[in-house]
């Protein structure tokens, strides 16, 4: 498990796959398939600062990442995510994924090794720019959902992650719009959106790893 640890430390100091990788995941208009995709960016720096911290477990049988099921009635509710939220005051990325995840799950922040943070990701509808945030769980804890903010916790199998059974393309109408939506089959919640395209850039970097 170390070893993974160890090579993403050295290679989030890199260049990083980003766009590439995101955009796996990313939902399109079924119109717009087959056409040059421009991602919407800001136009300036007016958007929401926050993070998420992408947390994963060592201390099984083999790698796993946590995630969580948004309480039903709040922003993204029902939707599968990582913790993390907006940046408060002058907090580092970093500090703002610790502490939203002690906040969420009850995550013992002494117990993360942060190794460094995935590529950016601006979310055009809520104008917010996210950075996942990777850090390694070192010893067995119980975590226990905040039922303002998560209904659920459990986590996944990198081998599930991987497995092409588990990616699934469906056509959904969103906004008032038919989408062409790719989503991980991972919970009886399918993974998606945003939390989706930065699982994917971490699964590219562990695919480069695992060399597959």
């Amino acid at each position: 498990m170390s070893v993974f640890q160890d090579f993403l430390k050295q290679r989030l100091a890199q260049s990083l796959p980003g766009a590439h990788a995101q955009n796996i995941m990313r939902p399109r208009p079924s119109s717009e398939i087959g056409k040059e995709f421009k991602p919407h960016l800001p136009k300036n720096d007016d958007f929401r600062n926050s993070s998420v911290l992408a947390p994963i477990i060592t201390w099984k049988d083999e790698l796993e990442i946590i995630l969580t099921l948004r309480t039903s009635g709040i922003k993204h509710g029902g939707q599968l995510s990582f913790p993390g939220g907006g940046r408060e005051g002058d907090e580092t990325i970093e500090e703002t994924a610790l502490r939203e995840s002690r906040e969420e799950i009850g995550l013992k922040e002494s117990n993360v090794f942060v190794v460094g943070s995935l590529s950016p990701l601006y979310v055009n509808h809520s104008n917010n720019m996210v950075t996942p945030v990777v850090g390694f769980i070192q010893e067995k804890q119980e975590f226990s959902p905040n039922p303002n903010e998560v209904a659920e916790i459990f986590t996944v199998k990198f081998s599930e992650l991987l497995e092409s059974e588990n990616h699934i393309r469906e056509e959904w109408d969103l906004r008032n719009t038919t989408y062409n939506v790719p989503f991980f089959d991972i919970h009886h919640v399918p993974l998606w959106g945003a939390t989706a395209m930065m699982m994917s850039e971490l699964m590219e970097l562990y695919k480069e790893f695992k060399g597959v």
